[in-house]
């Protein structure tokens, strides 16, 4: 059975930095493209980062491109995205799952960015 963990979600004022992890267990990553998505009150899910499935290349959306990093450790079947320069904008529940996404997901991650 397939899950996806993250974790690393919090409180963090505008300006901020926090980590995000996921951990996937029931499946190999190596070779799968991963990516991190985020889901915003009231809002659609949104594909923030992708990363390809050796880590040599990676996509930002446009709103988080410069502040944010993608990065993977295949052998531990783990995705992080590091977050810096957080905005009130970028509050929402991040999600990490494959690109194209499985048909499930996560519990998620909150974070919240206070002005």
């Amino acid at each position: 059975q397939v899950q996806l963990v993250e974790s690393g979600g919090g409180l963090v004022q505008v300006g901020g930095s926090l980590t995000l992890s996921c951990v996937v267990s029931g499946r190999v990553l190596r070779f799968r493209p991963m990516a991190w998505y985020r889901q915003a009150p009231g809002k659609e899910r949104e594909l923030v980062a992708l990363i390809t499935s050796a880590g040599m290349n990676t996509m930002y959306a446009d709103s988080v491109r410069g502040r944010f990093n993608i990065s993977r450790d295949n052998a531990k079947n783990m995705v992080f995205l590091q977050m810096n320069g957080l905005e009130p904008e970028d509050t929402a529940v991040y999600y990490c799952n494959e690109r194209p996404p499985m048909n499930f997901w996560g519990r998620g991650t909150l974070v919240t960015v206070s002005s």
